[in-house]
C-alpha cells in the first residue's frame, strides 16, 4: 500500500513543483521583456568558453550514462537521448569550444553550425519523449546511431555555410536577423514538446528519470525563449540563457545517475528473488516432493512400518531445511546456525550406514550469509555425487583456513578416475555456478583407486 501511495502522490507533487518553476521563469522572462535596458548579455569570452566546455562535458556524460542504460534495457527512448546528447556535446566542442581556444571570434559558419547542432539535439530529445518499445540488437544499433551523429555534423557544417551567407548577424544598434529569431523559436518549440512529452511519460509510467528530463527541458525552453527576445549567435558574449542551459545539464546528470542507481537496485532485488526461488526449488521443494511421494505410497497400500519412518525423516529434513534457509538468507552473521544445519544434514545422509563422513569445521571460520547458503548447497551436491557415483565407504568434509584462504574440501575414497575429467553432470554444473556466484575458485582432482577431491577456495 505504501508503494501505491507513493506512486499516487509523486506526480501531483512534481506537477506542483513544475508549475512553480514555470511561474518563476515566466516572471523573470517577463521582467527582461518589459525592461530591455536591463543587462542580459556580458562580453566575457573566457567565461563563455568555460560555460561551453562545461555544457559539452555534461552533455557527453549524459550521453554516456544513457548509453549504458540503453545497453542494458535496449529502450528506444534511451537510444534517442544518447544520440541527442552526443550530437550536442560534439557540436559544442567542434563549433564553439575548439574555434574559441585561440582567443579569436567564432566565425558565422561555426556559429550557425552550433545552433544547427542544438536543433538536431533538441529534436532527438523531443522524439525520445514520445518513443516506446525496445530494439533487438542494442550494441549494433548504438554504433550505427553514433556513426549517423558524426555524419550529421558534416551535414550541419555544409548547411551552415550556405545559411551564414544569407543571414545578417545582430550588431551595434541594428535589428536581430529573422533567421536567428526563427531558429531560437524553433528551439524553444522543440523543448516545449519535450517538456510536455516527458511530463506525460512521468504521469503514465512514474519513472523518476522522466521527471528530471521534464525539469531540464523546462530550463532549456526558457533559455530558448530568452534568446528569442535577445537573439545572439554563439561567440564572445554570455547570455542569461547560457546559465539556464548549464543548470539543465547539471540537473540532468544527477537525474540520469539516480535512474541508473535505481535500475541497479531493481536488478539486485530481482536477482535476490530469483536466488531465493532457486533455494526453495533446490532444497525445501525436493524434500516436500519426497514427503508427498511416501504419503502416496502409503495410501496405495505400502507397508506402514517402512513408509512411516521415511515420512518422518523427510518431514524432519524439510523442517531443518526451512530453518536453515531462513537463517542463511537473513542478514545475521556468524556460523553457528550453518554448522548445526550442516552436521544435521550429514547425520541424515549417513543414517543408513552406506557412507561414513568425517566433518571438521574450523570454529574461527566466518561465512557471509550469501556464502553460507551456497557452501551448504555445494556440500550437498558434492556428498550426493559421492553417494551416487564414487562407490566410496568414507568421505571427509573440511572447512578450514589454508595459507590465509578459507577452504571447503570434500574428499572420498571411491573409485576415482584418470585422464580428462568426466562429462560434467548437472551436479557439477550447479557447483560451478554456485562457486562463481560467491567469487570463489573451484578445483576437482582424482586418482583411480584412491578417490576424488572437490575443493572450493572462498574469496578473502
Amino acid at each position: 500500500m505504501s508503494g501505491e501511495r507513493h506512486r499516487d502522490d509523486s506526480y501531483p507533487s512534481w506537477l506542483a513543483g513544475e508549475l512553480l518553476l514555470l511561474a518563476l521563469l515566466s516572471a523573470v522572462l517577463a521582467l527582461y521583456a518589459s525592461y530591455p535596458s536591463l543587462p542580459n548579455t556580458f562580453d566575457l569570452p573566457q567565461l563563455r568558453l568555460a560555460l561551453d566546455t562545461s555544457i559539452a562535458l555534461a552533455s557527453a556524460l549524459v550521453a554516456a550514462l544513457t548509453g549504458v542504460r540503453f545497453s542494458v534495457d535496449a529502450r528506444r527512448a534511451d537510444l534517442l537521448m544518447c544520440t541527442g546528447f552526443a550530437v550536442a556535446a560534439a557540436s559544442i566542442l567542434t563549433f564553439e569550444v575548439i574555434p574559441a581556444l585561440g582567443g579569436s571570434l567564432i566565425a558565422q559558419p561555426e556559429a550557425w553550425s552550433a545552433l544547427a547542432g542544438r536543433i538536431v539535439s533538441a529534436a532527438l530529445i523531443a522524439a525520445a519523449a514520445f518513443s516506446s518499445g525496445t530494439v533487438r540488437d542494442p550494441d549494433r544499433t548504438l554504433g550505427t546511431a553514433f556513426v549517423l551523429a558524426i555524419l550529421s555534423l558534416f551535414v550541419i557544417w555544409s548547411g551552415a555555410q550556405a545559411l551564414a551567407e544569407t543571414s545578417i548577424e545582430k550588431s551595434g544598434g541594428g535589428e536581430p536577423s529573422i533567421s536567428l529569431t526563427v531558429t531560437f523559436s524553433l528551439l524553444a518549440l522543440l523543448y516545449l514538446v519535450a517538456t510536455v512529452g516527458f511530463g506525460l511519460r512521468y504521469r503514465a509510467h512514474n519513472d523518476d528519470l522522466d521527471s528530471w528530463l521534464a525539469l531540464a527541458a523546462t530550463l532549456w525552453l526558457f533559455a530558448g525563449l530568452h534568446f528569442v527576445f535577445t537573439p545572439l549567435l554563439p561567440g564572445r558574449d554570455v547570455a542569461l540563457g547560457d546559465f539556464l542551459r548549464l543548470l539543465a545539464c547539471g540537473l540532468l546528470v544527477v537525474g540520469v545517475w539516480r535512474a541508473i542507481r535505481a535500475a541497479e537496485f531493481g536488478r539486485a532485488v530481482a536477482e535476490e528473488r530469483a536466488r531465493v526461488a532457486r533455494e526453495i526449488h533446490d532444497g525445501l521443494a525436493q524434500y516436500l516432493f519426497a514427503l508427498s511421494t511416501h504419503v502416496n505410497l502409503l495410501r496405495t497400500g505400502a507397508d506402514p512400518e517402512i513408509a512411516l519412518p521415511r515420512i518422518e525423516e523427510a518431514a524432519m529434513l524439510a523442517q531443518q531445511e526451512a530453518r536453515f534457509a531462513v537463517l542463511a538468507l537473513s542478514s545475521a552473521g556468524g556460523s553457528a546456525p550453518f554448522d548445526s544445519a550442516l552436521l544435521r544434514y550429514v547425520e541424515f545422509l549417513c543414517a543408513d550406514g552406506e557412507l561414513e563422513v568425517d566433518v571438521e569445521i574450523d570454529p574461527d571460520i566466518r561465512l557471509a550469509p550469501d556464502e553460507q547458503i551456497e557452501v551448504f548447497r555445494i556440500v550437498q551436491e558434492g556428498l550426493a555425487n559421492v553417494r551416487k557415483h564414487a562407490r566410496a565407504d568414507r568421505a571427509e568434509l573440511k572447512i578450514l583456513q589454508r595459507d590465509g584462504r578459507r577452504i571447503v574440501c570434500v574428499r572420498d575414497d571411491g573409485d576415482g578416475f584418470s585422464g580428462e575429467l568426466p562429462p560434467a553432470g548437472q551436479g557439477l554444473k550447479n557447483i560451478r555456478k554456485r562457486t562463481a556466484s560467491i567469487g570463489a575458485a573451484f578445483t576437482l582432482s582424482s586418482e583411480p583407486g584412491v578417490g576424488t577431491t572437490l575443493e572450493v577456495a572462498l574469496r578473502g
